[in-house]
């Protein structure tokens, strides 16, 4: 189902009305939003040289620090009384990046969400759990909305207690799941130790996840758990645009599909910062064109992706995002190699006799990086030789991925840390890197 017709117009019309809001929120953000006038006058730029889409290069890049920089309200575009809501990201790595919406902002928001979940398979008669956990955090609320609009039944469960959870699914019959993949991983394994097999005892037939990376093999390991005719698929979004909803799979995986009348995508070198052509890979920039409070422009997300033009099969002509690759930031660099989790994810959930539970050790050995790789066992096995094998596997798969040698940790079954909300694969342990 296509929620509105936006998601289908030409390519000349989705340009004509993206040039429209763009000009509209140059020029309000120069007026009223003292920061980003200091960052334009300094790049040499005012509103008016912004005449056509192409000129979207010229204008200066804002990044999260300019958001820490201003706390709290320092680039919202409207006065606070104008405020319905305001969010905040967690702080753990200093000051919180504060976002909030106007009435108008939290109609868009809603209007988002709802195409997102309907290109996902989503319909009015699905009951939709909620796993994300309630709070500042915006997906729990956003998706929350989202569906509420196109007419499902939400039940929001918020994170934790997963029995419970498992038990709300049984007795209101849930047929959408929403929560980040790790956790919809970790709610099978735990209906699996208490006696309930997801495929044949549950009525989930549909995943929305998000707020952290969904790899084609992670995808694969939640069929075999949840079923091969369950629909899953990846949305994408980010507290500082917006929340979820900025763009999201639909059922024919081609791509995520940018709500860009409302989100000006673009991708950048992420080194240089020279604007790419059409198919490159590099760090996803985005401009929001109908924001209200805290409009943004040529945010860096730090997320490695690529766009892709043309129509999809499903109908939409929206520009499409491929499932990210990895971040920018979160890349690693060991003995002068970049390492993406992705990849080494990628290797983890191929190897035989491995579950999908895995962490990332990076420590400094005299002058030299080690890397350690911990990975669970599928199933507890006092056989050497087949620990051997399975070493030996994933040893050679990382050496041709990465080009590196990785000392590989074998655990017992349920030994790793469990993640609820986003899961936290990386420990670098190095001093100054």
């Amino acid at each position: 189902m296509i929620w509105s017709k936006e998601e289908t117009l030409s390519r000349e019309e989705m340009e004509a009305l993206q040039l429209e809001r763009l000009k509209e929120t140059v020029f309000r953000v120069y007026e009223r939003v003292e920061p980003y006038r200091r960052k334009m006058d300094e790049a040499g730029v005012k509103p008016e040289d912004i005449k056509s889409l192409s000129d979207l290069k010229k204008l200066p890049f804002v990044t999260k620090q300019d958001l820490r920089d201003n706390y709290p309200f320092g680039l919202f575009a409207v006065p606070k009384d104008d405020l319905l809501r305001i969010h905040a990201s967690s702080g753990t790595t200093g000051k919180p990046t504060v976002v909030g919406y106007t009435k108008a902002d939290m109609d868009v928001w809603t209007e988002c969400v709802s195409r997102i979940a309907c290109a996902g398979g989503a319909k009015p008669t699905d009951v939709a759990q909620i796993c994300f956990g309630y709070g500042m955090f915006t997906g729990a609320l956003g998706l929350h909305y989202g569906l509420e609009n196109i007419g499902a039944t939400i039940v929001p469960s918020s994170t934790g207690n997963s029995e419970k959870q498992l038990m709300y699914m049984k007795d209101f019959g849930t047929t959408l799941l929403v929560a980040t993949p790790s956790y919809a991983l970790r709610l099978a394994e735990v209906a699996r130790e208490i006696g309930i097999d997801p495929k044949k005892d549950l009525n989930v037939k549909i995943g929305l996840v998000g707020s952290e990376l969904l790899t084609d093999a992670m995808r694969d390991e939640m069929h075999k758990y949840w079923g091969d005719d369950m629909i899953i698929t990846s949305n994408y979004g980010m507290s500082e645009l917006m929340g979820p909803g900025v763009s999201g799979e639909c059922e024919c995986l081609d791509g995520m599909h940018i709500n860009e009348d409302y989100f000006l995508p673009e991708i950048i070198n992420p080194e240089t910062g020279e604007v790419l052509p059409e198919g490159e890979w590099g760090e996803l920039v985005v401009t929001s064109i109908k924001r209200e409070a805290l409009p943004l422009i040529r945010y860096r997300t730090r997320d490695i992706t690529r766009l892709k033009y043309g129509k999809c099969k499903c109908g939409r002509t929206t520009v499409r995002m491929e499932n990210l690759s990895g971040r920018s930031d979160d890349m690693l660099k060991v003995r002068g190699v970049n390492v993406f989790p992705s990849q080494i994810e990628e290797v983890v959930l191929s190897v035989e006799g491995l579950g999908p539970h895995y962490e990332i050790v990076v420590e400094r050995d005299g002058y030299s990086d080690k890397l350690t790789i911990r990975v669970e066992l599928a199933k507890a096995t006092d056989s050497f030789k087949e620990l051997e094998k399975i070493e030996k596997d994933i040893k050679g798969k990382l050496r041709i991925v990465l080009g590196l040698d990785a000392k590989i940790q074998l655990e017992s079954p349920n030994t790793l840390a469990r993640f609820e909300g986003k899961a936290k694969r990386v420990r670098d342990l190095r001093k100054g890197v």
